[in-house]
């Protein structure tokens, strides 16, 4: 049935709450809320869960997970494409835009014919997904080899965003070279002759990166795609990455370089497992602490769907925003970012990309998903 009447509900707008309302989808979009007819329509009544836009997450690195679970043990591609695709529906997460690292290092999954070849995969399984399964391109500055690949995706139209991404030790995620040394060490089981390697090979080829950005930053834009920094640690770094395009500043490490972020007109990401574990994995900026001083405007999964749900309800507890302001990290305020603008809010003519919450056990979580006016994902919980 094409027509869905949702009743019952606590309908989170823009700016407030609306409670027992009702919402009409008709066609894969909101005709109507609190609509006066509703003939031929499918009721279903919310029996009081909030009703809230589906959640839009712009940078999740899960999909490398499924499909290298554990070092050098890879699984084909279109299962693990299913199964972060089952991940996001679960989670709420109605448009993911699945973050793949590219980089001429032998890094696992992380190099440009392993992730070119993930990118491909996602976009031929987007006609089966249960959500909207997008591309986000994470491109190794230091790389001089990944520029015709990623331009070869973009033409293709299997790259929905890029961000740039530069983890020479010294700046960034990596505040020293020990600390750089030990993730190449801890994670992928790189000798210390390889790390030299690599580490030289960063080096030599840092030269020409800000022209290599440059490049694909116009090419994104003329494509009408968003472009990120990444792990920005200062303003002078905010203001270089702005200059060669920059719409938005991914993971600012520090106050001063998401308060820089904002004043450029830029957008800022933060992850929800901060939220959750009230502190960064790298000892970077707090979210919770970009969200009280006013400079977070996006909530990411990161590394984990299932965390985005939980930080969002968490938040008017931990600071002053209240729930709408807080779903809005999660919703408008990324689509905006990506410059999706059909959706990303519960208002008449948008995409019916819908989620219900229920609270059993007093924790948040998904009881239903409508992507595209389409169910995607329904549990029910014997208590909330």
């Amino acid at each position: 049935m094409s027509k869905k009447y949702l009743t019952n509900a606590r309908i989170i707008l823009e700016d407030e709450i609306l409670n027992g309302g009702s919402l009409l989808i008709e066609d894969g979009k909101i005709s109507a809320i609190n609509p006066e007819s509703v003939a031929d329509a499918e009721e279903i009544d919310l029996a009081g869960r909030l009703l809230m836009p589906g959640m839009i997450d712009l940078h999740c690195d899960a999909l490398e997970k499924e499909v290298e679970p554990r070092p050098g043990v890879h699984f084909p591609l279109d299962f693990a494409c299913a199964q972060a695709d089952k991940r996001n529906a679960c989670a709420g997460i109605t448009t993911v835009y699945h973050s793949l690292s590219f980089a001429n290092e032998e890094l696992g999954v992380r190099n440009n014919q392993f992730a070119a070849e993930i990118a491909r995969a996602v976009h031929e399984w987007h006609p089966h997904g249960l959500v909207d399964n997008r591309v986000h391109c994470r491109y190794e500055i230091t790389d001089e080899t990944g520029v015709p690949i990623l331009k070869e995706l973009l033409s293709e139209r299997s790259m929905h965003l890029i961000s740039m991404m530069d983890h020479t030790p010294g700046q960034g995620q990596f505040k020293n070279m020990a600390a750089y040394r030990d993730y190449l060490t801890r994670t992928y089981k790189k000798s210390a002759e390889e790390v030299d390697v690599i580490v030289e090979r960063k080096i030599e080829a840092a030269s020409g990166a800000y022209d290599r950005m440059r490049e694909l930053a116009q090419a994104a834009h003329a494509a009408g795609i968003s472009v990120a920094s990444h792990d920005d640690d200062s303003a002078e770094r905010v203001t270089t990455m702005h200059s060669i395009g920059a719409d938005i500043s991914e993971f600012p490490i520090t106050l001063e370089a998401a308060k820089a972020a904002k004043e450029a007109g830029m957008s800022t990401i933060f992850g929800a497992p901060n939220i959750l574990r009230g502190k960064s994995q790298s000892g970077s900026m707090k979210a919770i602490e970009a969200i009280h001083e006013g400079v977070a405007d996006c909530l990411c999964a990161d590394y984990t769907p299932a965390s985005l749900i939980v930080a969002v309800m968490r938040i008017p507890e931990l600071s002053d925003l209240d729930l709408p302001a807080a779903v809005r990290l999660v919703t408008s305020n990324p689509a905006k970012a990506a410059k999706l603008h059909d959706r990303g809010s519960i208002a008449v003519g948008k995409r019916a990309d819908l989620i219900a919450i229920g609270e059993p056990g007093g924790l948040p979580q998904v009881s239903d998903v409508w992507v595209n006016g389409h169910s995607a994902y329904r549990v029910r919980y014997d208590h909330g």
